[in-house]
Parts: C-alpha cells; sequence; structure tokens
C-alpha cells in the first residue's frame, strides 16, 4: 500500500504538477523560489485581483521580457540611489547601472525559475550561477 500525503505549503507557490500527484521534487522548489523571487520584484503577490483568467505573476512578468523589466519591478526598490564615496558621480551611476542589471536579472531568473512545465524551469544550479555573477 503506497502512502500519500498532502501538499503543504500556500497555494500560491506550490509548483502546478503537484496538483496533478507528482512527487515532491526540487524542480517544485524552484517553482517557489521564482513566484516568491517575482514577487519581491514586483510587489505584488499570486492572489492580486488584477490576475484574472489566464494572467498571472508568471504571466504577467514574463510579457515584460526582454526589455521592460524596469517597468514592473517595485518602484520603492528603484527610487533608492546608490551614491559612492565623496559624491563620485561616475562611481555612482555605475552602481546605479549594476543595481538595475541585477533587478533585471532577478525578473528573468524568476520567470525561469516559474515555469508551468518542471522541465522548462531553470536549474538549481544555474540560478546559483547567475546570482552569483551580479554579486
Amino acid at each position: 500500500m503506497k502512502a500519500t500525503l498532502g501538499i503543504r505549503g500556500t497555494i500560491e507557490y506550490t509548483a502546478p504538477e503537484y496538483g496533478l500527484g507528482s512527487e515532491v521534487s526540487t524542480h517544485g522548489d524552484v517553482y517557489s523560489y521564482g513566484s516568491l523571487l517575482l514577487e519581491m520584484m514586483t510587489r505584488k503577490k499570486p492572489t492580486d485581483l488584477m490576475f484574472e483568467g489566464d494572467l498571472n505573476l508568471h504571466n504577467f512578468a514574463r510579457m515584460a521580457l526582454p526589455n521592460r523589466e524596469m517597468e514592473i519591478v517595485d518602484p520603492i526598490l528603484i527610487n533608492e540611489e546608490v551614491t559612492a564615496p565623496n559624491n563620485h558621480r561616475m562611481m555612482s551611476q555605475a552602481r546605479n547601472n549594476m543595481k538595475k542589471e541585477c533587478l533585471i536579472s532577478m525578473v528573468r531568473i524568476g520567470v525561469a525559475c516559474s515555469m508551468e512545465s518542471p522541465q522548462d524551469r531553470m536549474s538549481i544550479t544555474h540560478i546559483t550561477s547567475e546570482l552569483q555573477s551580479h554579486a
């Protein structure tokens, strides 16, 4: 006799395949991570009232790819300017550009991690590599 466990966790972050009876896997963890990352970047919950029909947090962010990611990033994350010591303008501009590239990368990673199909999701190794490249 096979024992089954109920899926635990918040439904918004639960991978779609779990609803179809798939076994718990790292692919599901990646999905949850991607959903959480998109929520942090956009300041929108997967249950936001704006998401109706086929529009969900993943599709909302995916529509911003490849060149409009900053349009969906939470303004609070954008508005804080990074200043360099002694207000050195070129260093400040470079740091703000790095910050922008980091935010864009995080949106892209969130989308890649929250793909509906487990096979289409970014691997944990690739996620780590991408995050470290912007550190």
